[in-house]
């Protein structure tokens, strides 16, 4: 029920002071997006019917309602019309004012956003989010067609070799949260970039207590060695083509054994990582722990069982069991689920709306924030009953936020003092 309306808070009220996003506001809350739209430069100097917040939140909205752009804008300040507290001089603007709005706000401030607000989610115990004292995370890439403008060709380009994709797409590399399905980082780019490009850009929000699994695309001696060095445990998946030869095995029937980079295979160029003082950069050579193991009924491209290699930076079958850690890897699927939750239930399969490179990035990390925060509520919610919250459904949770956002009932009409 909307509270503390009355006739003198319509008059001196400006509608956009009340314009909210309903229960994505308890992740993107007023004061953080004043608070990035400080840092990024963003906050204007005067008054317009679009101020720099409301257009934030009308970017999150885009990424919930397919609709266009005056129709999205009606459905964010339906509650206050409802309310009579519906200022007599704001009018619904144009999609091309929205659209103005848009490329005056940028894709800074939205960037700035989601690195604010996407933190890991899982707490102690949370079902499905830990193997031991590691939070199991999980890296992976996702493509997203993009309108086919000549801007958005020129930067992007269009997949070649056989696909039936008829628009250009982009390009991205994200860490997740595997319990929860948060994605906490991500790096946006193009198709003529790589996987293993893109994710070494995620380093730096990679820490000690995270165990990374990625499958075999991301392997190579370089990205192993760089993740290494953040403190955390790896478990990826490696290519059959790789030698790794059995230095010694171990009581749960892995092994050890080393990887190498290319140039230390055909010299005799050897420096084990045990002899830089913690330099990885100098290390030719770095023990890995393997497990092997096949999944009954599961088979290859040729009818075979196909055979799961795994090579893991935790040596000590004590700290985690080759089963422990098999089982592990099969959580990163997960992040695949995520990305399916961002293709498929919010942007409906038809990729995103925007016509020009920069607006496409905004858009991204728009989609992006909100899908984290409708996970940040489902992860809430499983916790209050001790439930994984893969239990819960993720269509249905996005089909609640969606009523709620137009919900007359659940707007706060309380003003946020304005900030000097």
């Amino acid at each position: 029920m909307l509270s503390g309306v009355s006739s003198s808070d319509s008059s001196d009220g400006r509608l956009t002071d009340y314009v909210a996003v309903g229960l994505l506001t308890r992740v993107v809350s007023r004061s953080i997006v004043d608070e990035v739209l400080a840092e990024t430069g963003r906050v204007q100097k005067r008054t317009r019917s679009l101020p720099a917040h409301v257009v934030v939140y009308f970017v999150l909205a885009l990424a919930l309602f397919a609709d266009g752009y005056e129709e999205v804008i009606r459905k964010l300040v339906h509650g206050l019309r409802f309310a009579r507290v519906w200022s007599r001089e704001w009018v619904v603007p144009s999609t091309a004012a929205l659209s103005q709005a848009r490329q005056r706000l940028g894709e800074e401030p939205m960037r700035a956003l989601f690195d604010h607000v996407a933190v890991p989610l899982a707490r102690p115990g949370t079902p499905g989010a830990w193997l031991r004292s590691w939070r199991l995370m999980a890296i992976d890439g996702v493509m997203i067609d993009v309108p086919d403008t000549e801007a958005n060709l020129a930067t992007y380009g269009k997949p070649e070799g056989g696909t039936r994709r008829p628009f250009p797409q982009t390009r991205t590399v994200g860490l997740s949260e595997c319990g929860t399905h948060a994605l906490i980082a991500a790096e946006l780019g193009t198709i003529y970039q790589g996987e293993r490009e893109l994710a070494g850009e995620l380093r730096d929000r990679v820490t000690s207590d995270m165990l990374l699994i990625a499958d075999r695309g991301f392997y190579s001696y370089d990205l192993w060695r760089s993740f290494l060095a953040t403190g955390a445990a790896l478990l990826w998946r490696a290519w059959a083509t790789i030698t790794l030869e059995p230095i010694e095995t171990l009581a749960d029937g892995s092994y050890l054994a080393e990887v190498s980079n290319k140039s230390s295979r055909s010299s005799a160029t050897r420096i084990p990582l045990a002899s830089v003082n913690g330099n990885l950069r100098l290390a030719t050579h770095i023990p890995v722990r393997v497990i092997e193991y096949q999944i009954e009924g599961h088979t290859d491209s040729e009818g075979k069982s196909e055979t799961f290699r795994l090579i893991s930076s935790i040596l000590d079958p004590n700290q985690a069991s080759a089963i422990e850690l098999a089982q592990a890897y099969h959580q990163r699927w997960e992040i695949e689920s995520s990305f399916r939750e961002i293709e498929i239930q919010l942007l409906s399969g038809h990729g995103l709306r925007s016509k020009t490179p920069e607006l496409v990035r905004q858009e991204l990390w728009g989609l992006f924030i909100a899908h984290y925060a409708i996970r940040a509520f489902m992860t809430e919610a499983a916790d209050t009953v001790d439930l994984d919250p893969d239990r819960l459904s993720f269509t249905r949770t996005l089909n609640i936020i969606r009523r709620q956002v137009t919900d007359p009932a659940e707007f706060s009409p309380r003003r946020t003092t304005p900030q000097p």
